[in-house]
């Protein structure tokens, strides 16, 4: 089948872990729709992808609004069609006040891309005098990012058998659990979505430190 196909797939498969994702606990979910290396495939497909961008804004805006989704856009936005800026906007304006789910679509994203424009930005503002280049910390740089004010990602879900981030939020994904599936992504299906936090409930996360087994033996010895 032509790769459209299995583009349009990966829509449907979007929609449908969007609908799961609330009723399994989950209040920030991030989608990698285009990086920003994508625009070297061939036009054809670039130019197809887009359509089903503008497709999926268009039909399930209306759906995500009501269901309390809010959309959040992360990724370069200077040079892209003034027609899909637009959209984006849109969807981030209308569903600005929504709770129930926040959806962050990864849009001309690239985790080293965001970093150098982050760092840009810092170092232009320190350039005009309005910042103090010893104040920068990990914590001011990451309010800086795309993502700011939103949680760094507890799961990362990799599908197709990619044992690989693939420049996927590079800095957020620090301390991530990383779950890589055999499956492809038109094929993912809420079973799972489940499956991999059932994964994700029984592992300990430690962020560099001792795990609980650890520090009981420390305080026994």
């Amino acid at each position: 089948m032509p790769r459209l196909a299995g583009h349009r797939a990966g829509v449907e498969a979007l929609r449908k872990t969007v609908r799961a994702a609330p009723g399994l606990g989950i209040s920030f979910l991030t989608v990698y729709a285009f990086s920003s290396e994508n625009w070297s495939r061939p036009k054809s497909e670039v130019s197809d992808l887009m359509g089903l961008l503008k497709l999926f804004i268009r039909r399930d805006l209306a759906e995500l609004h009501q269901s309390g989704v809010r959309v959040r856009i992360i990724g370069d936005r200077t040079g892209l069609q003034s027609d899909i800026r637009t959209l984006l906007e849109e969807a981030e304006t209308l569903t600005v006040r929504n709770t129930a789910l926040t959806l962050i679509i990864a849009f001309n994203y690239g985790g080293r891309d965001e970093i150098v424009r982050t760092a840009r930005k810092l170092a232009a503002a320190a350039a005009r005098g309005e910042l103090d280049s010893e104040a920068i910390t990990a914590e001011s740089f990451a309010g800086a990012l795309d993502t700011a004010g939103i949680p760094d990602p507890e799961l990362v879900i990799r599908t197709s058998g990619e044992l690989r981030l693939s420049n996927f939020l590079l800095w957020q994904a620090a301390y991530s659990e990383l779950v890589f599936l055999p499956c492809y992504w038109p094929d993912f299906s809420r079973k799972h979505l489940a499956d991999a936090l059932r994964d994700f409930a029984g592992r300990e996360r430690r962020f560099g430190g001792l795990g609980a087994q650890d520090v009981a033996a420390t305080a026994k010895g």
